[in-house]
């Protein structure tokens, strides 16, 4: 099968980005130096599509109850508008794949990996409650993933969210870059910075702004090569 594009691939080209084949995408594994790109994070910011990773919506009257019932932790305790880091696990304790937990008011959605989102998503429906609709919108949705000291201070300029205000696991929806989007602030890296979830069709737009946001700060562009040895350093 021939393997997926996100929003932003011929950017990437256009970059000259090494591009591999992961999880079913042909994905950015570097663009310079993967050493580069991680001090690159550590000292200032980089930006990361990691628009392989799955999102799937439950929503019903129900969807509480369903997401209790398919991840380890307590979902009531997440409040509107935060984010909880958990796993959904099989009758005898095995883990079907780690995930992170939305509560969007009306809905609950789940960012799931892109190497599981078919595991995850038959799982997901093989154990629907009544009353709850299943909706796998991966294929929609891009992901940037800004990181790094000077993330906040980027992505600020473009936005009257403010931006201080959204504690770590935590998010706010609103308008950056002209475009309605999630601003989550989460990541992968042990540096602060924001997971920006928007539709499809505004990649480029979106992507062409925060680099001229954070040209002040030698922003640049990270691949999936530095996304590792980041998490790995902080023992994520």
């Amino acid at each position: 099968m021939e393997p997926k594009k996100t929003g932003l691939y011929e950017e990437h080209v256009r970059l000259g980005a090494k591009m591999v084949d992961f999880a079913g995408f042909k994905m950015p594994i570097q663009y310079s130096s993967i050493l580069e790109e991680h001090r690159r994070v550590r000292t200032t910011v980089g930006v990361f599509d990691v628009s392989h990773m799955g999102e799937i919506i439950l929503r019903g009257p129900r969807a509480l109850e369903m997401v209790n019932r398919l991840t380890i932790n307590d979902a009531a305790k997440i409040a509107v508008n935060q984010a909880q880091y958990s796993a959904m696990c099989y009758a005898d304790g095995g883990i079907v794949d780690d995930l992170i937990v939305y509560n969007r008011g009306d809905h609950y959605l789940l960012v799931v990996n892109a190497s599981n989102l078919d595991k995850d998503e038959a799982w997901i429906r093989e154990n629907c409650l009544e009353g709850v609709t299943v909706e796998n919108i991966s294929d929609s949705i891009t992901q940037l993933a800004v990181q790094g000291k000077q993330a906040e201070a980027t992505l600020q300029k473009l936005t009257d969210v403010d931006l201080s205000q959204i504690k770590f696991y935590w998010f706010s929806e609103g308008v950056l870059a002209g475009v309605q989007m999630i601003i989550s602030a989460t990541g992968y890296t042990g540096e602060p910075g924001f997971e920006l979830y928007f539709d499809r069709q505004h990649s480029g737009a979106v992507w062409e702004q925060v680099f001229a946001a954070g040209k002040e700060f030698d922003i640049a562009p990270i691949g999936l090569g530095a996304r590792d040895s980041l998490r790995l350093e902080k023992k994520y």
